[in-house]
């Protein structure tokens, strides 16, 4: 749930599918080192840190 899968997402299903990882990352010991390390490496995939692509690249743009 982290990641897409390889196949076409809907919309709706990509959403719910990154609100369920986002929630697990809600309670994670280390939410924040993932997060720095998905922004050090520039990471273009899945839910790091509790934030996706466009949060990241957002974060990154504003830093």
């Amino acid at each position: 749930m982290f990641f897409p899968p390889p196949q076409f997402e809907r919309k709706a299903d990509r959403l719910e599918r990154e609100r369920r990882a986002k929630e697990i990352c809600t309670d994670c010991v280390v939410r924040s080192e993932c997060l720095e390390y998905s922004l050090e490496i520039r990471e273009p995939h899945g839910i790091w840190g509790g934030l996706n692509e466009s949060e990241r690249r957002m974060k990154l743009e504003t830093a």
